[in-house]
């Protein structure tokens, strides 16, 4: 059974059930917390969310808000996870927010390992930390940190 989030008639992230369900009430109780809508409305017929972008981009914006003002790191430890299954998800959806230099290694680090498994089709490109698939060496091109021509290794 899954969870899916759609916008205008595109399933973004087809979320397992539980999955799908949790984030949706994480996202519902932040919006309370920091009390602005999330863009997120339960669609009956399909046990899923559809997504209202506008509304949604800002509640990401407010939660990124909340997540950088905080001192706590339990706070800080509490907002992450959601944040950055919001993060995918709007990236998903064609839009992102500004992230502070501070953040947006780490973040999108993170980013980069949720939206592997949120099925992201750009994940590889949120972060420089994860390792980019290898590509077969050119005939006749020497393999990096092999000894090559008269100076070899530097």
């Amino acid at each position: 059974m899954s969870y899916p989030y759609e916008l205008e008639d595109e399933t973004l992230w087809d979320a397992g059930s539980q999955s799908g369900r949790l984030y949706f009430s994480l996202a519902q109780g932040a919006a309370e917390h920091i009390q602005m809508p999330t863009g997120l409305t339960h669609i009956d017929r399909l046990g899923g969310c559809d997504i209202e972008l506008p509304t949604f981009q800002a509640f990401v914006e407010g939660l990124y808000d909340s997540y950088s003002r905080t001192n706590s790191a339990v706070l800080q430890g509490l907002w992450r996870g959601l944040l950055v299954t919001s993060l995918v998800l709007l990236d998903m959806a064609g839009s992102s927010i500004t992230l502070s230099a501070e953040h947006e290694d780490a973040l999108r680090s993170d980013m980069a390992s949720f939206g592997r498994s949120m099925g992201a089709p750009n994940w590889r490109h949120y972060s420089s930390a994860v390792p980019q698939p290898q590509q077969p060496p050119a005939p006749g091109s020497v393999p990096p940190g092999s000894c090559s021509g008269r100076y070899g290794r530097r």
